[in-house]
């Protein structure tokens, strides 16, 4: 059984050297902490996964937004969207308390900037690759549950929080604003290029899984 593991793990790791690009996988990890330096992503972490819950993690979204949008849209670094959230973070929090209360609960709410690990996420026509990122989260409650996110800088949130629907074209243009085109060719899905993020990390968390099997260090 090890044996047939073993050969598998080798399998994979030819498979894994042919999807390579030309820099290599190092270049993957090296592009993710530049993407990372120019994007602040947004989370909104509801109580649990309760129906009434994800309804009310929407609520806070949308009246966040609101309040928020006009005042980042015009952002044009990611020094001046942190400057702009630590300056309202204390407004932004009194909104989610209020539509918290009003919506007949009596969780608590954190608002934060804070730098999180994010798995591979796809937005619209933009996957991001898995790594630390700048995020302003809002924690609701015990924060357990499914939670919402996007990118808040650039002003991608923005786009139609009404619907929560992308608007491809906008969400290319701004993310193009700030990434360097090598940088964005490696997020952009809308041609594919960006599944290939999606496919390599699988892989090698397959590989990861079959060697601590084979108790193999790779």
């Amino acid at each position: 059984m090890k044996r047939i593991l073993a050969f598998i793990v080798i399998f994979l790791i030819v498979l894994l050297m042919l999807g390579y690009d030309n820099n290599g996988e190092r270049n993957v990890s090296s592009n993710q902490q530049s993407i990372a330096n120019k994007i602040i992503r947004f989370h909104v972490l509801a109580n649990s996964d309760s129906n009434d819950d994800q309804a009310l993690k929407l609520k806070v979204r949308d009246k966040v937004l609101a309040f928020i949008s006009p005042k980042m849209s015009k952002s044009t670094s990611v020094n001046e969207s942190k400057q702009l959230l630590l300056k309202y973070n204390n407004d932004i929090n009194s909104i989610a308390q209020k539509v918290v209360r009003q919506n007949g609960y009596n969780y608590g709410v954190t608002t934060e900037l804070s730098k999180d690990y994010f798995p591979i996420k796809t937005y619209g026509a933009i996957t991001l690759p898995e790594g630390k990122y700048d995020a302003y989260r809002i924690l609701i409650g015990s924060a357990k549950g499914h939670n919402w996110w996007c990118v808040m800088f650039p002003p991608l949130c923005f786009t139609d929080i009404t619907k929560g629907n992308v608007e491809v074209e906008k969400t290319q243009n701004e993310m193009k604003k700030v990434l360097t085109k090598e940088e964005y060719d490696m997020v952009d899905n809308s041609k594919g290029t960006g599944n290939k993020i999606v496919v390599r990390f699988k892989i090698v968390d397959l590989i990861e899984g079959l060697a601590k099997k084979l108790r193999v260090k790779i």
